[in-house]
């Protein structure tokens, strides 16, 4: 009973000595709202938007890089890949295209048609899927910050005090900055590539309430400062990668493109 007094009385002063979380607010570049085909509503005000969709696009995430590793493990948090795709159907500046899990249960409605297991007129014949014009794919790079403080010092002492440590510390890092990077399909052309960064506090409380173990547990990109921080700054490099495709101009290689380039070796 004393420990959990003590714990409780220690997260009680570290909460009223650290500074706020972060704020998003909804002018900013915060994924918010939602999308039906061309049409959007609530989007963040910030956000980009075309009059005409450039082309079709997949998002596909590097689930092999330290990155992704970090931001599902140790953060606990989703994939990217929602957020992404949001944001660009909220734009209307690409049309999305699914290449990733879905694609299961698309195949699989294809081969229940083959197998003759659907009703007449299903209609998943082939020559309806349509092709991905481009592919964009994201990645972070996290700022550590410090490990040490409150946090650090409760998690010393094991048992329930180090377990409120964990939670005062937080998965801390100040910033997060992210790349999108953008190929044609059809060349394997890098045709496009944007950066965006977001701040946070130092002082994190996990921002998903106490859960039945006792203590917090991180929630999504919607409801903890970590996540509203990297879909905000995933924001901000969407925004600026459709600010550079509207001024695109195609790299030209003097005698063509992959036909041996102009830095020829000696003889």
């Amino acid at each position: 009973m004393k420990i959990a007094f003590a714990a409780a009385a220690v997260l009680a002063l570290a909460v009223a000595s650290a500074p706020a979380q972060a704020q998003f607010s909804k002018k900013k570049n915060d994924p918010q709202g939602s999308a039906g085909g061309a049409n959007a509503q609530n989007t963040g005000a910030n956000l980009e938007t075309c009059d005409e969709p450039m082309g079709t696009i997949a998002v596909v995430e590097e689930q092999e890089g330290d990155w992704y590793r970090y931001l599902t493990t140790d953060m606990r948090l989703p994939s990217t890949v929602p957020v992404i795709r949001m944001l660009i159907q909220q734009s209307n500046c690409f049309v999305v295209v699914e290449r990733g899990r879905a694609m299961q249960n698309m195949m699989q409605e294809r081969a229940l048609q083959d197998s003759g297991e659907m009703r007449a007129g299903s209609n998943f014949g082939k020559g309806q899927m349509v092709a991905a014009d481009y592919t964009v794919s994201p990645s972070i790079n996290f700022s550590q910050k410090n490990a040490g403080g409150i946090g650090g010092a409760l998690g010393h002492f094991g048992g329930a005090l180090g377990a409120v440590g964990a939670l005062a510390g937080g998965l801390k890092f100040g910033k997060a900055e992210t790349m999108l990077t953008m190929i044609d399909n059809r060349s394997g052309v890098q045709i496009g590539v944007a950066m965006g960064a977001a701040k946070k506090t130092s002082f994190g409380l996990g921002g998903g309430g106490f859960g039945s173990s006792g203590f917090g547990a991180l929630g999504g990109y919607s409801n903890t400062a970590e996540g509203k921080t990297i879909a905000a700054a995933f924001g901000e490099a969407y925004n600026n990668l459709v600010r550079a495709m509207r001024e695109y101009k195609p790299q030209q290689v003097k005698g063509g493109l992959g036909k041996g380039g102009t830095l020829k070796v000696g003889d």
